[in-house]
């Protein structure tokens, strides 16, 4: 992690969103980076590194689902935990996001205390997984030597 608390990229083309999601997760402690689509989304991971995504599902040129597909299917940034945020709340939705390995899903609008407490989670398990994979890779070193 790059800050202890964790670097979220907050991905909405509604700016209004952007700031106030900006401005809870600053005072919390989170680097906080945006993005006003998808397309703007995936260029800024290229050069950026983020803990978490928080990703809204309706964006006019590619959509939600369409970023976390790509997302997905990139080896570099397929790990990287998303929480959709979105006010589209059906079940079509819902099972494609978590078909698409989307980590968790909050409706809009979002309680305050239960988007620290998903990110948290989430942060956490990023982690945790990332010191698994360290370790994993520090035990077969050595076989690779024999």
């Amino acid at each position: 992690m790059i800050n202890p608390k964790g670097r979220i990229l907050i991905v909405d083309d509604d700016p209004h969103a952007v700031e106030i999601l900006t401005r809870m997760l600053g005072h919390e402690g989170y680097d906080c980076l945006s993005a006003n689509g998808g397309g703007a989304a995936l260029q800024l991971l290229r050069n950026q590194p983020v803990d978490l995504i928080l990703l809204d599902v309706m964006m006019p040129e590619m959509d939600g689902l369409q970023v976390c597909e790509r997302l997905r299917a990139d080896e570099q940034l397929r790990e990287i935990p998303v929480i959709l945020l979105t006010a589209k709340d059906d079940m079509e939705t819902r099972s494609r996001g978590m078909a698409l390995g989307v980590s968790d899903y909050l409706t809009k609008p979002v309680n305050k205390r239960e988007l620290f407490n998903r990110i948290a989670t989430q942060l956490h398990s990023f982690e945790l997984n990332r010191r698994l994979t360290e370790t994993a890779e520090a035990v077969a070193q050595p076989s690779k030597l024999r």
